[in-house]
């Protein structure tokens, strides 16, 4: 009588396992579907359309003002020397040792990094450049994402404007 319980068992645990595929791959499908429905449409958003008739010359663009996100905060320079009212930030961090890291890293690099420190937050951000304009601040931005493409934290760069 065992054996045939213990063969009962073993056959329905044999079934189960079988007849049930991981759902992982529905998952993994549904995300490449999400995924290349998203790059359809930025390409057609970026395809350009049927050439315009031309035109007469143009007056000239008035100057272009940031419409670039910021985020207020007070923080304090820990490390680094001369924050200004705007930052570009590259990294934020509960541990100081991980901000020291990244820091050196883009000192390496070039840049003359700086760490910030929010108490509120008790966040340690890494400050890449700063500057006393938003507009020199967001076009330092855009040119840092640009040398860094594939890097997606440095993809997330924003604006800090320091709060006294």
């Amino acid at each position: 009588m065992k054996k045939v319980v213990v063969m009962g068992m073993a056959l329905c645990t044999a079934l189960a396992f079988s007849s049930c595929k991981s759902s992982e791959s529905a998952y993994k499908k549904a995300y490449e579907k999400a995924k290349q429905q998203e790059l359809a449409e930025a390409s057609a958003a970026t395809e350009a359309p049927a050439e315009a008739p031309a035109v007469e010359a143009a007056p000239a663009p008035a100057p272009v003002v940031s419409t670039a996100p910021v985020r207020e905060e007070k923080v304090e320079l820990v490390s680094g020397d001369g924050l200004k009212a705007y930052s570009v930030v590259c990294g934020s961090f509960g541990v100081k040792a991980n901000a020291d890291g990244l820091k050196s890293m883009l000192d390496g690099d070039g840049y003359n990094a700086k760490v910030v420190y929010n108490a509120e937050r008790n966040m340690y951000r890494v400050v890449v450049e700063s500057f006393d304009t938003r507009d020199e601040a967001a076009r330092a931005r855009d040119a840092f994402k640009a040398k860094y493409p594939n890097r997606e934290d440095f993809q997330g760069s924003w604006l800090l404007y320091r709060v006294y």
